[in-house]
């Protein structure tokens, strides 16, 4: 029986391990490899030290298989590296145990899934973003220099100041505020 092993990951710094960490270390994890980095990053250092660090024999147990990998082929490569070194994988949310026929096949068809929900929350937030330009939404925040346009043209619209004066406080371009110019008047 070989070492029983963590993985935890969250994708930014400012989220918190604390609930993988207590459902690894209730597992009887013995060791504990974090990460905070994007799942989608080739570069997970705790990962990679985990994978040289494992031994036959060990087992490599996860909360979700989501932390572990964020595309099917990333889980399946990761799997087959396992099956190659005779490292077993639990999934704690899924109930998978690469240890046994099912979980094998489980594992294999969860990693299917996940992907094809990250690409339909892919496709979804395009299909927001298409249907909110085709309204006329802008999008994005406003370009500094719209933001020095605007104000410019506020400031001129409520007079008081010159030319000069405006293009000074407002850090545009006398060619820029002409041209804007021209199209608020018109």
């Amino acid at each position: 029986m070989g070492t029983i092993v963590g993985y935890a990951r969250v994708s930014t710094t400012d989220q918190n391990l604390e609930r993988q960490l207590i459902a690894l270390k209730d597992y009887g994890c013995k060791m504990i490899y974090k990460d905070k980095i994007s799942g989608k990053s080739l570069q997970r250092p705790e990962l990679e030290t985990m994978l040289l660090d494992c031994h036959e024999g060990d087992t490599i147990v996860v909360s979700s298989l989501s932390r572990l990998g964020r595309s099917t082929k990333d889980l399946i490569d990761l799997s087959i590296l396992f099956r190659e070194r005779n490292i077993e994988l639990v999934s704690l949310k899924e109930s998978i145990d690469t240890n046994t026929p099912s979980g094998r096949m489980l594992f294999g068809m969860l990693a299917v899934l996940y992907e094809f929900e990250r690409d339909m929350i892919t496709v979804r937030v395009n299909e927001g973003l298409a249907a909110a330009k085709a309204r006329g939404v802008k999008l994005g925040r406003p370009k500094k220099k719209d933001v020095g346009v605007k104000r410019a043209l506020e400031l001129y619209k409520e007079g008081g100041l010159t030319t000069r004066e405006i293009i000074e406080k407002t850090g545009i371009s006398k060619s820029m505020f002409f041209r804007r110019l021209k199209t608020f008047q018109g």
